[in-house]
């Protein structure tokens, strides 16, 4: 590993390891209601839009009411999301109407709105020929803050029943929709939106300009609110990017310092969950051996990675007669192999999807590193809320899998995981190959499915489309984009991975965190131990050998069989 690529990787897990005490504990005090500094500014306004809303902060709800108002709220975002993209050419601030391109279909328009209101943010189109000024800042950046709140408030709601005894109450939906709202999302955003200007990135609302260039021809150079939608598309694990080519672009990314703070806006959130849970939980430890878990699969994926890139193919080393040539194909210049794999790590374990750099163009080693992420769950640092809960469950299925193989008591938090419990987490941990694979098969077998394969075939074809599956229903947005995934085919199947990776994920998961709150806490000698490194290698072992005895089959299709070929076996 180079020196300067090992120093990236260092300032950046210290940096987020350096922010997960301060923010797990703000986000444990934002969450609990308790007095925080910022009570002056935040607190009148939260009560305005309570009233204006008419939300009853003492009301409590039980995990069916907190389900329902989840999906509800989705469903109503979804629809005014549509109705935006679908009528967006007559609605105002659509002063780049004129470079718009490519229409906004029936199919487009669908798969689009369920993208950004299951935070996906899946793009099968390109941003600055698609979408009118209005679109990409009211529809858009909207859905982006409103997703991620519904996202964090799940996690906390979901927290809080690990942390209840005797109680089916979950908290109220629309209270910590509000509270992530006012006290988290909104001015962070605010304030990251600010540095990104200062660092080059557009917000302007003026037509496209039009130059001339030095060989006398005319040049349309798109630009916007581009500052308005980055931040959030970080900060709230979306990852939709502004333009086609997302982070890679100059006006969404101009500078080190703008990418450094944008990786590490996907990033803090997530990683500071594990510290709200041992917080609100009272079982700290179980939380830093969480985050260790975390931190031990980056780094790993980190490791990988670089080494595949680094090395690069045997074509580019007998090409250039040396023992490695670093592979730069699809790769920004300005960011090179340490920026480019610390992107593609960082946006793939936290289910966000924003790249600087064609992840189609990786060495099938490298590109599969960011597709086993997503197939292990983004459990590292994960999606806004879902993260946690994804390595929670993971870690329930440790304890009992240790429990069956030593005779203890499968207990987690001093509540016993009994039948009831294992099938919600069987029906939160299967659900992802259930839709998955099925639809990945689907594709392969029919024309409509392998029409979007315009440039490849074979083993990377499969990938492509493979990969476009697990990015859907990991609500993660990034694609192998020598697919064209805007087809009436894609557009319908991804669209049901992005509805099952978000709804039929949360819904489980809220049912197990009201059948553990509901439940007695019990302390059992016999139990195993969970506030240790030990089991916190458990965990890391769990997760590693699910995703290989599910994925390893098709994987081995795939990347597996494109790196052996490409390497001669």
């Amino acid at each position: 590993m180079t020196s300067s690529g090992a120093l990236q990787y260092a300032l950046f897990l210290g940096a987020v390891t350096a922010l997960v005490r301060p923010l797990g504990a703000y986000h444990a005090r934002v969450f609990a209601g308790e007095h925080t500094w910022f009570d002056p500014v935040f607190l009148p306004l939260e009560r305005g839009i309570h009233r204006i809303a008419g939300i009853d902060a003492r009301r409590q709800m039980s995990w069916r009411s907190y389900a329902g108002a989840f999906v509800s709220f989705g469903g109503v975002g979804t629809l005014l999301l549509y109705v935006i993209l679908r009528v967006q050419v007559w609605l105002p601030l659509a002063a780049n109407v004129a470079g718009i391109t490519t229409p906004m279909t029936p199919d487009l328009a669908a798969n689009t709105a369920i993208s950004f209101a299951t935070t996906a943010t899946w793009q099968a189109y390109s941003g600055e020929t698609t979408m009118t000024y209005l679109s990409q800042l009211v529809g858009l950046t909207a859905q982006n803050f409103i997703a991620a709140a519904a996202g964090l408030a799940v996690g906390i709601a979901f927290i809080r029943g690990l942390a209840n005894e005797r109680s089916n109450s979950l908290g109220n939906f629309w209270v910590d929709v509000v509270r992530a709202l006012v006290w988290v999302l909104l001015p962070m955003s605010i304030i990251g939106g600010l540095v990104l200007i200062w660092q080059g990135v557009p917000m302007t609302i003026a037509p496209y300009l039009v130059v001339t260039t030095l060989e006398g021809s005319a040049q349309t150079i798109a630009a916007g609110p581009v500052a308005a939608l980055e931040f959030i598309k970080q900060l709230g694990t979306n990852g939709g990017g502004f333009f086609n080519a997302n982070g890679a672009h100059p006006f969404e990314t101009p500078s080190p310092l703008a990418n450094l703070l944008e990786l590490l806006a996907i990033a803090v959130l997530p990683a500071s969950l594990p510290y709200t849970f041992g917080r609100m939980t009272r079982r700290a430890r179980d939380g830093w051996v969480l985050y260790c878990v975390m931190v031990a699969l980056c780094i790993g994926a980190i490791v990988v990675a670089h080494r595949a890139e680094q090395r690069g193919t045997p074509a580019l080393m007998h090409a250039t007669g040396a023992a490695t040539a670093p592979n730069l194909e699809g790769k920004e210049v300005r960011f090179g192999i340490g920026g480019s794999v610390l992107a593609a790590v960082a946006t793939s374990i936290g289910a966000t999807g924003s790249t600087n750099a064609m992840h189609d163009s990786f060495t099938p080693l490298g590109g599969a590193v960011p597709f086993a992420n997503m197939l292990l769950g983004e459990i590292a640092f994960g999606g806004l809320g879902t993260g946690l809960i994804s390595i929670v469950l993971v870690a329930m299925l440790a304890l009992f899998i240790t429990g069956l193989m030593i005779g203890r008591t499968p207990e987690y938090l001093r509540k016993v995981i009994g039948p009831p419990e294992l099938k919600l987490m069987m029906w939160y941990l299967l659900a992802a190959p259930a839709v998955v694979l099925v639809l990945t098969a689907a594709a392969v077998a029919v024309p409509a499915g392998l029409a979007g394969l315009k440039w490849n075939g074979g083993m990377h074809g499969f990938t492509e489309i493979f990969f476009a599956y697990a990015s859907a229903f990991g609500n993660n947005g990034q694609s192998f984009a020598g697919q064209s995934a805007n087809t009436p085919f894609c557009n319908v199947t991804t669209a049901i991975a992005m509805m099952a990776g978000r709804f039929g994920l949360v819904i489980p998961a809220l049912a197990l965190a009201g059948q553990l709150g509901s439940a007695r806490t019990r302390v059992h000698e016999g139990a195993v131990p969970t506030a240790t490194m030990l089991f916190g290698g458990i965990v890391l072992a769990t997760a590693i050998v699910m995703g290989a005895l599910t994925y390893l089959p098709a994987f081995a299709l795939g990347p597996v069989s494109e790196h052996l070929s490409m390497r001669g076996r």
